[in-house]
C-alpha cells in the first residue's frame, strides 16, 4: 500500500442539502450537550475515526471540489444534470446556453453509500436514528480528507479533498436529516451553504399548473420519503408562498423496490432467478403493505418472458406465488397503484404531473412514459378507465434540475466558480461493508443482510463501511451497463468503470 497523505490546509467550504444554513461567525464554539454519539465522535473524540479538527477546516476557495452525495448510484442523475448543465455564457455568466457545460471548471466529488442502502427502509424498520447516523457520517466523509484505496486495504489514506460545496442527491436524507445536518454544521462552527432535492421537485411540479389551475400531482418516492411527508407538506408550503389559488390534491405513491432493483440488490431482484424466491422482499401476493391484485393482472401487464415475473405454476393464470424481478414490471405496479389511488378517490382531479421523488428513478423515465401512455389508452368493457383522471401527457418532474439552477446561482453569487478546474478531475467513492470489522455480518453477495442492515442501533459507532473508489469490482456489471447508457457525460467521468473489458471491447471479465 502507498504511504499515506496528508493534505494541506486548502481554503473553503459550502455544503449544499436542501436550504441555506445559517453562517456561523464564531469556530470556537463548544459541541451542544445534546450532541448525538456521532456528532460526539467527530467533533470531540481526537482518536475516533471520524474526528475533523474544525479549528484546522480551510476558508472559503474556489479551487475546492464539490461534493455530491446519495444513498447510492441513483444520485449519479442529479450529478449529470449538473454535468450537463448549459444556461450561461461561461466567462460572464450572462443568461443564454453556449454549448459549454456550465460546470465544466468545477471538479466533483461523489459519494454513493451503498451498503447501507436503501434509505427508504429505515423508517419502515423503526430505525429512523440509524439513517440519521448514516446521513452524518456522508457529511463526515465530504468534509474529513479519508478514504480506503481498496476493500482489502487495511489502513486509510488521507489525501481525499474537502470541498466548497456538497449536494445531497437523496430526498430521504433531505427529508429525514435536513435540520438534524444543520444543528451539527452550526456546531462544528463552520459557514455552508445547504440545498436539496424535494424543494426543486415541488417548485418544478407547480410550475406545470397556472396559478388558478385545479390538478392533481403525484409522488414517486421511497416508502420513507412518503412516510415523511417531505414532499405534501412542501409543495402545499410552496403553493402559499407563490400564491397559487387552484385546488391541487397531493397523492403519493411509496416505490417500494424501485431504487433497490435499480442497485441491483438482491432481495428485490435476481437476475438467475428461476422460480419464487426465499429472500424476496418486493411486492407480491401475500405482500400485506404492497400487494399484487389478481384482479387488476390485464392493467399491470406485466412481462413474464425471461424469468422477469416469478411464479410457482408454468401457467401464470395459476400463480399462487408471485414476485416481481424486473425493473419494467416494478414500475407497472406502482404506477397502476398510484392510478387507483386516483380513480378510487370521489374528488379526484387530474393527475397533471409526477414528480421522481427518488433520485433512482429518472433512470426509468422511459418506461414510466411509455406505461403512462398505456393507462391513457386502457379500455375496460370498451370505457376508458383512467382517462378522466389523468392528462393524456402527464409531466414527469425531474428535481435535478432545479438543484442545479440553485447552486449556480450560489457559486456565482459568492465567487466560487473554479477558474482553472476540470470536470475530468472528478472522483467517485462507493461504500462497502467492512470486513476487517469482526462484528461485521455480509451475505454470500458480500452485503449487508437485510436483517442486520436494519437491525443495528444507532449510538454504536463503529467503521461498518469502508469508502473505496468506484471499480468493477464494486459495482455490479447491470448497472455498468445502465449507467454507461443512459447518463453517458456523468459515466465518461468515470475512468475505472468507462474502461471495464466489457465495454470496450477488450476479455470478458
Amino acid at each position: 500500500m502507498r504511504p499515506m497523505k496528508k493534505y494541506g490546509l486548502l481554503a473553503g467550504i459550502t455544503f449544499v442539502l436542501y436550504s441555506c444554513s445559517e453562517k456561523v461567525a464564531n469556530k470556537e464554539k463548544a459541541p451542544q450537550p445534546h450532541s448525538t454519539a456521532i456528532e460526539k465522535a467527530i467533533l470531540e473524540e481526537t482518536d475516533n475515526f471520524y474526528y475533523i479538527d474544525f479549528e484546522q477546516y480551510p476558508e472559503m476557495d474556489s479551487n475546492l471540489p464539490i461534493g455530491v452525495f446519495d444513498s447510492g448510484t441513483g444520485g449519479l442523475t442529479v450529478l449529470d444534470a449538473l454535468v450537463q448543465f448549459d444556461e450561461h455564457q461561461n466567462g460572464n455568466q450572462q443568461q443564454g446556453k453556449d454549448g459549454k457545460p456550465d460546470f465544466e471548471g468545477e471538479k466533483f466529488i461523489y459519494l454513493a453509500d451503498q451498503a447501507n442502502m436503501p434509505y427508504g427502509n429505515y423508517s419502515s424498520e423503526d430505525k429512523t436514528d440509524l439513517l440519521v447516523e448514516h446521513i452524518i457520517k456522508d457529511t463526515q466523509f465530504m468534509l474529513s480528507n479519508k478514504y480506503y484505496e481498496s476493500k482489502s486495504a487495511t489502513e486509510f489514506a488521507i489525501n481525499k479533498s474537502p470541498i466548497k460545496t456538497l449536494v445531497i442527491a437523496c430526498n430521504t436524507a433531505t427529508a429525514y436529516g435536513k435540520e438534524l445536518i444543520d444543528s451539527f454544521i452550526q456546531k462544528s462552527g463552520i459557514e455552508l451553504y445547504v440545498i436539496g432535492v424535494i424543494d426543486a421537485g415541488a417548485r418544478g411540479a407547480l410550475q406545470e399548473l397556472s396559478k388558478d389551475e385545479d390538478g392533481a400531482i403525484g409522488v414517486m418516492a421511497t416508502v420513507g420519503t412518503v412516510a415523511s411527508k417531505g414532499y405534501e407538506n412542501t409543495i402545499m408550503r410552496i403553493k402559499d408562498e407563490l400564491a397559487y389559488t387552484g385546488n391541487i390534491q397531493v397523492y403519493n405513491q411509496g416505490g417500494h423496490g424501485i431504487a433497490e432493483v435499480v442497485d441491483e440488490e438482491p432481495d428485490f431482484i435476481d437476475r438467475d432467478a428461476a422460480s419464487p424466491r426465499k429472500n424476496y422482499r418486493g411486492p407480491s401476493l401475500e405482500s400485506a403493505e404492497f400487494p399484487i391484485d389478481k384482479t387488476l393482472m390485464d392493467i399491470y401487464n406485466f412481462d413474464f418472458d425471461h424469468s422477469k415475473m416469478l411464479c410457482d405454476s408454468r401457467n401464470t393464470d395459476d400463480c399462487q406465488v408471485l414476485q416481481i424481478n424486473d425493473s419494467e414490471n416494478y414500475v407497472r405496479y406502482h404506477l397502476v397503484s398510484l392510478m387507483e389511488q386516483i380513480r378510487k378517490d370521489p374528488k379526484a382531479l387530474p393527475l397533471k404531473a409526477i414528480v421522481l421523488g427518488c433520485t433512482h428513478y429518472p433512470y426509468l423515465t422511459s418506461d414510466i412514459d411509455m406505461v403512462l401512455d398505456e393507462l391513457y389508452e386502457y379500455q375496460k368493457n370498451g370505457k376508458y378507465i383512467y382517462r378522466e383522471f389523468m392528462e393524456k401527457d402527464v409531466a414527469i418532474i425531474d428535481p435535478s434540475i432545479n438543484v442545479a439552477k440553485e447552486l449556480y446561482a450560489y457559486l456565482s453569487e459568492k465567487k466560487l466558480f473554479n477558474p482553472k478546474g476540470s470536470i475530468k478531475d472528478s472522483e467517485f467513492y462507493i461504500s462497502v461493508p467492512n470486513q476487517d470489522n469482526a462484528k461485521v455480518k455480509i451475505d454470500e453477495n458480500g452485503r449487508f443482510p437485510y436483517a442486520y442492515k436494519y437491525g443495528r442501533n444507532e449510538g454504536e459507532i463503529q467503521e461498518y463501511v469502508k469508502v473505496v473508489p468506484f471499480s468493477s469490482e464494486n459495482i455490479p456489471a447491470e448497472t455498468i451497463e445502465r449507467l454507461s447508457s443512459s447518463i453517458p457525460s456523468t459515466f465518461s467521468l468515470i475512468p475505472a468503470l468507462a474502461n471495464t473489458p466489457k465495454l470496450t471491447g477488450n476479455e470478458s471479465n
